[in-house]
């Protein structure tokens, strides 16, 4: 069964939008009719960017600052008007060692580019998003369900995500719905690199249309849930 979404005429905000996952996010929204506002801390048309900036309007910022975010989030209103869909894909995966042998940089690293990009992207679109009745959806893990050695911190920093996933859909009841997704490893660029390449991984492109279902009038009566995205991994 093939499903198709129409996001015509709604704006739907993708952080991390250069990244592998973000990229795909952004070209199922573009896909689906919206218009699709990316923000990032790289451009488009760096080395390291997987969008097509045709699919974007780009709005460049660090999702860790939160003049950057209140500053990004106010320009896409002024610019279009509304918010009706947050994205929150930023993040990134570091291994390392026992937690008495972890250096606390890696701590605050893990815990802005997972956690805090999601909070306050969160916070400052809210107020747009009730107006709209719109929907976030954010990256949360498979391994946040339960603890594991050598990567402890990124474990919790998406335990985090889903807890704060909760929290928003139980203040918002009735408003914007809230749900996260759980990827294990997803098939990209980088892991591909770092890793053996795996055929149980999941395709970003793949992930991307839950994302969109979540988002989607299909999924009005799902909020403060964490779905699974991780096929056969």
């Amino acid at each position: 069964m093939d499903a198709t979404f129409d996001c015509t005429g709604e704006v739907a905000l993708v952080t991390g939008a250069c990244g592998a996952l973000g990229s795909a996010v952004a070209d199922a929204f573009d896909a689906a009719g919206a218009t699709v506002c990316g923000t990032d801390i790289v451009a488009p048309d760096d080395e390291s960017s997987l969008v097509d900036p045709e699919t974007i309007t780009y709005y460049e910022g660090d999702f860790t600052d939160e003049g950057d975010v209140r500053r990004v989030v106010d320009a896409v209103v002024d610019d279009h008007g509304r918010i009706d869909y947050l994205a929150n894909i930023a993040g990134t995966w570091r291994g390392g060692d026992p937690i008495h042998e972890t250096d606390a940089s890696l701590f605050d690293t893990l815990f802005d580019v997972n956690l805090k990009t999601m909070f306050l992207a969160s916070k400052h679109a809210l107020p747009h998003l009730r107006e709209t009745e719109g929907a976030i959806v954010s990256v949360s893990a498979r391994s946040s369900l339960e603890g594991g050695e050598g990567d402890g911190i990124y474990r919790a920093s998406k335990a985090g995500v889903r807890l704060l996933t909760e929290t928003i859909a139980e203040e918002n009841l009735g408003t914007v719905r809230a749900n996260a997704v759980m990827p294990s490893v997803i098939d990209t660029p980088m892991n591909r690199e770092m890793m053996d390449p795996d055929d149980a991984w999941v395709d970003p492109a793949d992930i991307a249309e839950v994302v969109l279902f979540l988002c989607s009038d299909a999924a009005s009566v799902t909020s403060g849930a964490a779905v699974p995205v991780y096929g056969e991994a």
